[in-house]
């Protein structure tokens, strides 16, 4: 049950919901994030710990730039659920 509270937590804010959609189709670039949230650098900063914090993606640095990608599988599933059934 704990499981399931972390990751509809997660998913319970348009930006974090926003960067994981993001993130379902690969790791990306925080350069890459931002733009795409259209929030401010310390908004999607803050969210992406968070993110990282819960369990849900992983980060690593390649000199001055960090990547994101998604690593729970769990959230993966429903992302891609969610996806099928756009119209």
């Amino acid at each position: 049950m704990k499981e399931q509270l972390r990751i509809f937590k997660a998913l319970c804010s348009e930006t974090r919901l926003k960067i994981v959609e993001f993130l379902l189709d690969g790791e990306k670039c925080v350069c890459k994030i931002v733009p795409f949230t259209k929030r401010a650098q310390s908004t999607v900063s803050i969210q992406l710990s968070k993110l990282e914090n819960l369990g849900i993606i992983e980060s690593r640095r390649e000199g001055k730039k960090v990547y994101y990608k998604l690593t729970n599988k769990k959230v993966k599933e429903i992302l891609k659920i969610l996806r099928r059934d756009k119209p």
